[in-house]
């Protein structure tokens, strides 16, 4: 008896020990008491998008093949005088040498040579390129891509937009196509051919970063296609095609600390280069408008003392007397809302929309005047040459 109540007393322990035990493991280890299964802590749902990819080509050989041979090389060579040394006019010391010192110290001429490209637009033998490729040139020689030289004359130059126009004269010329570069989105494939540091004639491949680039201080008529295609020394005035080979922009400008590509070229739009074109071969000029005025940007400020809701338009600060705006009655103080239908937002719109206009072309101009707005017909005139860069 006394043996049976040991073993009951004993059997009494490990239940009431079993219990507490599985007191203290639901309390501090929920989880495992539970039926559900144990959550991931930190786990990232992915959300699957759409699974088509549009692929584009695996080669853009086709459009190079149909746009390459219509891009030449241009060597430009120039005869340069180097003036002697400011010290060789020192009293002092041309009197201790004498009369002789002139035939000694006479200035030096030298040939300078430099490198650019082309695109032939004409099966005529008009070939497009930048001002800068060929200014003050002495001669101009093309080489084409299937191997034939020539001399180029030069039919015109705009230094405004850095377009130039050549001749050459040579049967069974390769003439590119043109695209649209009104068109063109951000984002969009393009090729740039030309001649990078004279290595001969080279492709290279981006996309278009931005379109209508201004204000970046290197030409006055700025609209400029961006592009991270490589566009290095040499490739200025080459061509920036499209994925089906058309020509939509001429390589012009590189924007580097080191003098080379890094990443951000500008190309001027086809159309653009293409008017400047046809109005050379027409007119030999670039014909535009001109109205005589000086603007600025309408600031918050000013537009709060005009009485103006907002900083829309230009501020006219200047008005060249008897020019068209002066007999047109425009004066300074006057705020330029439209100009022929077109609303004016900055000078760079400003300068372009009358730029645009023919000479002799008689528009309308809006205008902000002492709290009111008023209509002015106007006639621009010939834009006059600016003075070239030295």
């Amino acid at each position: 008896m006394e043996q049976l109540r040991t073993s009951l007393i004993y059997l009494l322990q490990a239940v009431i020990l079993g219990l507490a035990l599985a007191f203290l493991f639901t309390k501090f280890w929920p989880q495992a008491a539970s039926n559900k299964p144990l959550e991931k802590v930190g786990v990232i749902k992915q959300i699957v998008g759409p699974t088509s990819i549009v692929n584009g080509p695996a080669s853009y050989a086709d459009a190079v093949a149909l746009a390459a041979p219509a891009v030449v090389n241009i060597n430009t060579s120039k005869t340069i005088t180097i003036a002697p040394h400011p010290f060789f006019n020192d009293p002092v010391f041309r009197q201790f040498f004498g009369r002789n010192l002139d035939q000694l110290i006479k200035p030096k001429k030298e040939l300078q040579n430099s490198l650019g490209s082309g695109v032939i637009m004409s099966t005529s033998g008009l070939v497009l390129t930048n001002h800068h490729v060929i200014k003050g040139a002495d001669a101009i020689q093309v080489s084409l891509k299937d191997g034939r030289t020539a001399q180029a004359k030069v039919v015109g130059s705009d230094p405004e937009t850095d377009v130039a126009v050549l001749k050459i004269s040579m049967e069974n010329l390769p003439a590119i196509t043109l695209g649209q570069s009104d068109t063109l989105r951000v984002g969009d494939i393009v090729l740039a051919i030309g001649n990078p540091f004279g290595f001969g004639q080279t492709v290279t491949m981006g996309i278009i970063g931005a379109t209508g680039r201004n204000k970046l201080g290197i030409n006055t008529f700025e609209n400029f296609i961006q592009t991270d295609a490589a566009i290095n020394p040499g490739n200025s005035g080459g061509a920036l095609i499209d994925t089906q080979g058309r020509l939509i922009g001429i390589n012009t400008a590189i924007f580097s600390k080191s003098g080379g590509s890094q990443g951000i070229g500008f190309a001027i739009p086809i159309k653009l280069a293409e008017k400047v074109l046809q109005e050379i071969v027409e007119y030999g000029r670039p014909r535009r408008g001109w109205l005589g005025i000086e603007g600025d940007p309408v600031t918050p400020a000013l537009a709060k003392d005009l009485g103006m809701k907002d900083t829309r338009g230009i501020v006219v600060v200047g008005v060249l007397r008897g020019g068209p705006a002066h007999k047109a009655g425009i004066e300074p103080g006057d705020v330029i809302l439209e100009i022929n239908g077109v609303i004016i937002n900055d000078s760079h719109t400003a300068l372009i929309t009358i730029s645009d206009q023919k000479p002799g072309t008689k528009f309308d101009i809006v205008l902000f005047r002492n709290g009111k707005k008023i209509k002015l017909s106007v006639t621009a005139v010939e834009r006059p040459p600016t003075r070239p860069k030295s």
